[in-house]
């Protein structure tokens, strides 16, 4: 079932987001050859307690961390770890905010130091389909109008869309209805309404769509090997517009 949120949870996701989009600004002034996953890991997780947030992913079913942190072929869910990050590297690092009950959902990919001319394109490729996406969840369109805008840019630049991940409802727990794909048909779907909270975070492969598991059941890579990149915003539909909820701009 999907539930349609009221004006005050809305106001209150906001507040979550205001502060996952303050974290993700202080992420990108730490990004450079040199540092670990491991250290923006434990900076996200005191960064928040200290301003009265939970880090919302951490001990979902079972994860450990604040954050996913995928490195270059890792498409999601990849584990913070000691590993200095390399020039030319890119990581995608995700996480879920969850401040007086409210949570707020975003993935913002990271070029680390200077990446080749095709990487730069992914990235960039990647984060106008998130916001083409958005474009498209209004209230009257349909589910697939999102997945639909996404797809047909992606392919049209070149890469591909991963279908084994997809965007979701969001609330009182990080996955509600509806499903959110970031392919598929337009005029499909449930119907987009106001009171709507969604999150829409394409994850796009220079490669193939394909997948496969690592062996600890939790990170996602690409079969071939090719990069992966992901942008990823908590989005309202109220009777003003569409709202987005972890916005990083001013």
């Amino acid at each position: 079932m999907i539930t349609l949120k009221s004006q005050r949870e809305i106001d209150m996701m906001k507040k979550a987001g205001k502060l996952l989009a303050d974290t993700h600004k202080q992420i990108a002034k730490m990004i450079k050859p040199g540092i670990t996953t491991w250290e923006i890991e434990e900076f996200v997780d005191r960064y928040l307690r200290e301003h009265g947030a939970t880090p919302e992913q951490k001990g979902y079913q079972g994860y450990q961390y604040a954050t996913c942190a995928s490195i270059n072929d890792e498409i999601c869910h990849g584990f913070p770890r000691k590993t200095p990050l390399k020039e030319g590297d890119i990581v995608t690092i995700d996480m879920v905010v969850n401040l007086n009950g409210a949570l707020a959902d975003s993935a913002w990919s990271y070029p680390v130091g200077k990446v080749s001319g095709e990487t730069q394109k992914l990235l960039e490729v990647t984060k106008e389909a998130l916001y083409k996406g958005i474009e498209q969840a209004k209230p009257g369109n349909r589910i697939g109008d999102i997945g639909h805008a996404i797809q047909t840019y992606v392919e049209a630049q070149g890469f591909s869309v991963v279908r084994n991940f997809i965007g979701h409802g969001i609330g009182p727990t990080i996955h509600e209805k509806p499903e959110v794909p970031h392919y598929g048909l337009p005029h499909k779907g449930p119907r987009i309404k106001e009171g709507m909270v969604i999150t829409i975070e394409p994850m796009v492969n220079i490669g193939s769509y394909e997948t496969k598991m690592d062996d600890n059941g939790w990170t996602a890579r690409t079969r071939d090997g090719s990069l992966s990149a992901q942008y990823e915003h908590t989005i309202a539909v109220t009777k003003d517009g569409i709202v987005i909820i972890t916005d990083q701009e001013d």
